[in-house]
């Protein structure tokens, strides 16, 4: 089959971590992959060689920076070049951002609402046209925090609130051509800086009593970007945390 007779999918944030993992299964799945790398240029571009040789001509590499400028109309202008289509957005990229509140300040709230809020809305916004023409979907990854908010993290979790609050309100805006859903992890990968406390204590205010595997992330979204009748909805994959009073 010819490589543009293939779904494609652009992952942001796909270099690494859970980006990578969603953009080897998409593609086990049989999607072209576009591996959006901000920082991470050798590991974006040697993943992209590495499903290449599974594949030829069926995962690239870009480049953007969504900290400064408005990126999200030149990203998906480059991704839609390669093979004239996109399928699936998953907006992955993010940052994890400590704030107390009497360190924070407004460059701080910026760059975590920037990164983690602005740019996925108006990537979204930008990819619809394509997305539309492919009967497509978008599939945000928020987080357990949009729910339950964590001690000194308030900036990121009011930028996860707001994507889970955004998925739902593009669901209804960009309906009937596109849908929209979101997925919120639980314990899947710890931060670098994450104590062996906090990581203990997560596991035992997890029902399951574990923490999950990105590929439970993967599948997640994978679900999302096929299930013609859903839209609008958030994914907890969390061991059934969220819930735990």
């Amino acid at each position: 089959m010819s490589t543009k007779n293939h779904p494609v999918a652009l992952v942001t944030g796909a270099a690494k971590r859970l980006g990578a993992v969603t953009v080897r299964v998409l593609h086990d799945k049989g999607y072209n992959v576009v591996v959006h790398y901000h920082n991470s240029g050798r590991e974006a571009q040697a993943l992209a060689a590495e499903l290449n040789s599974v594949r030829a001509a069926s995962a690239v590499s870009l480049r953007e920076d969504f900290a400064t400028g408005d990126p999200a109309a030149s990203l998906i202008e480059a991704a839609g070049q390669t093979w004239s289509r996109l399928d699936l957005l998953v907006n992955n990229a993010s940052v994890f951002d400590k704030t107390p509140l009497n360190e924070i300040d407004l460059p701080a709230w910026e760059r975590i609402q920037t990164i983690n809020l602005r740019t996925p809305f108006f990537l979204s916004i930008a990819a619809a046209p394509l997305l539309a023409k492919a009967k497509g979907s978008i599939v945000n990854i928020a987080d357990i925090h949009a729910e339950r908010p964590r001690l000194d993290f308030s900036a990121y979790c009011a930028s996860k609130a707001g994507l889970v609050a955004i998925t739902r309100s593009l669901a209804i805006e960009m309906a009937p051509a596109v849908r929209v859903n979101c997925v919120s992890p639980g314990a899947i990968l710890w931060a670098a800086n994450e104590t062996k406390a906090v990581q203990e204590n997560t596991v035992k205010a997890t029902p399951l009593e574990r923490h999950g595997d990105p590929e439970d992330i993967a599948q997640a979204v994978c679900f999302l970007a096929e299930a013609k009748f859903v839209t609008g909805h958030t994914v907890n994959v969390d061991g059934g945390r969220v819930v735990r009073i």
